[in-house]
């Protein structure tokens, strides 16, 4: 193992041989000594590798030849790039902010590199080791931060640094803003101590994290492979449906010169979700659209704001109202599932919809028992759809869409057809169930809402539109 030990020398002759001969004696090696004025003209520091026996003996004997401090008091070095803007003053907040914190500059250096910015590297000493989760987070909104080194016997630092890199990693795969990139760090932080209290390991919680990451930036572009197709229904009436690799599907209901969509994904895919209407859809962006809500999840309703008229539930309308206002919304209201859900959410590029173009279409009654219940009638393309609200097993206000004429029976995730998964989509629908423990907010009300899904209808009758996965029963009613 390797440690790294900042020595205050007495000033006398002798006094580093003394100091290498305990850590020779001990059987271990120095690979790396630096004496630095900036700091301290008493100070050196020592990088020294061996076993952990001999580190916990050359620690000692040091401490007791009085070369270190109280091993909890030792200072701490953390050498830093910082991604600043290249115009005068821009080195200043950061300089206000490190004299805040009372820290020692021991290194600095700066060049120009012929773009709008220039990479400043900065040492620091550290004395007051646990106000170093603040000041990073702090300085994280001044600028972009990189950890370049830093000394790992110090748990406060291990895990600011380990999550401060892991951000960085993500906002480089998804091109985040600076703002994107210091809330997650914001929310990255609030995990790695929810996670420390409980005594749980990280690693696998942030690899889960890192894969949601991987697989939103994998199918970017053209890489967004999406599963279409289109099933002719009565008449002259069509639905095209999206399966994508990543969130939830898309189905768009074409009548005349008037299109309905049910959900329709990730905010993130924006552009992608445009090229394939375009191609697909025949004059499409001359043509009347509408969107009707399943529930308020984020890969079901990543881009509303696309649309003149959404309808929601009561209780839908109420969460995006949360959003607006910055509060919690629905599943943010669980303490556990809150930074989850943020993380989610910067990484897909969410935003809630404007409010003026929700139309509310009803709300549960608050004494109701019932799984899966009426709640109201549709008129859409001129078709009758029958609404059904759930019990909020999977999430509040979710609704089953029926069109009896139509053969289409809308389940949202109350229904998923896993047996239609394909290899990219069961790849991401493992991630969510582990960071939110399920996606359920109550699963046993959700297995309530399955079992009345199928005693309310005969799913052999329906094209089943499931949120997630292939159409089951496709073409039924042609």
């Amino acid at each position: 193992m390797r440690k790294r030990y900042i020595t205050r020398l007495p000033d006398q002759v002798g006094a580093f041989m003394k100091a290498s001969k305990i850590v020779t004696n001990a059987g271990a090696n120095i690979v790396r000594c630096s004496y630095n004025k900036a700091v301290d003209t008493n100070t050196l520091f020592l990088d020294v590798t061996g076993t952990k026996e001999q580190i916990n003996n050359i620690t000692s004997e040091l401490t007791s030849s009085g070369y270190i401090a109280n091993e909890e008091d030792i200072a701490k070095v953390l050498l830093m790039e910082l991604k600043l803007t290249d115009t005068a003053g821009s080195v200043y907040p950061v300089l206000e902010l490190i004299n805040k914190y009372n820290f020692n500059i021991s290194y600095i250096s700066s060049a120009q590199n012929g773009t709008a910015y220039q990479n400043f590297k900065l040492g620091l000493y550290i004395e007051n080791v646990s106000s170093i989760t603040e000041f990073l987070s702090k300085i994280s909104e001044i600028c972009e931060v990189k950890i370049v080194d830093y000394d790992m016997s110090e748990k406060y630092l291990d895990n600011t640094v380990f999550y401060m890199s892991f951000a960085a990693e993500v906002s480089e795969k998804l091109n985040l803003t600076s703002k994107g990139r210091h809330k997650l760090i914001v929310y990255s932080n609030m995990i790695m101590q929810t996670l420390d209290e409980l005594n749980k390991p990280s690693h696998k919680t942030f690899e889960y994290i890192g894969n949601f990451a991987d697989c939103i930036a994998k199918y970017k572009g053209s890489a967004f492979n999406c599963k279409l197709y289109n099933i002719s229904l009565v008449d002259d009436i069509y639905m095209y449906v999206i399966e994508p690799p990543v969130g939830a599907n898309t189905y768009i209901i074409r009548k005349g010169n008037h299109l309905l969509f049910v959900d329709c994904g990730f905010a993130c895919y924006r552009e992608e979700m445009k090229n394939i209407l375009d191609i697909m859809i025949i004059d499409y962006s001359k043509l009347k659209k509408e969107l009707i809500l399943t529930h308020s999840d984020i890969d079901h309703a990543g881009l509303m704001d696309m649309f003149d008229k959404v309808y929601v539930t009561q209780e839908s309308y109420d969460n995006f109202e949360a959003e607006n206002n910055h509060t919690p919304n629905i599943r943010e209201s669980n303490e556990e599932h809150l930074p989850y859900c943020k993380i989610s959410k910067i990484m897909s590029g969410y935003n809630p919809p404007p409010m003026n173009i929700l139309k509310v279409i009803g709300s549960r009654k608050k004494d109701s028992t019932a799984a899966i219940e009426y709640l109201c009638d549709l008129k859409l393309l001129g078709e009758k759809f029958e609404i059904y609200i759930g019990n909020g097993g999977h999430v509040g206000g979710e609704i089953v869409i029926k069109c009896e004429r139509l053969s289409l029976l809308f389940t949202g995730d109350i229904m998923v057809n896993g047996k239609g998964f394909s290899k990219e989509q069961q790849e991401f629908n493992m991630i969510a169930p582990y960071l939110m423990t399920s996606v359920n907010t109550d699963s046993k009300k959700a297995l309530q809402e399955r079992k009345a899904l199928s005693k309310l209808f005969d799913l052999s009758k329906y094209n089943v539109c499931c949120g997630h996965g292939a159409v089951i029963n496709k073409g039924k009613g042609k």
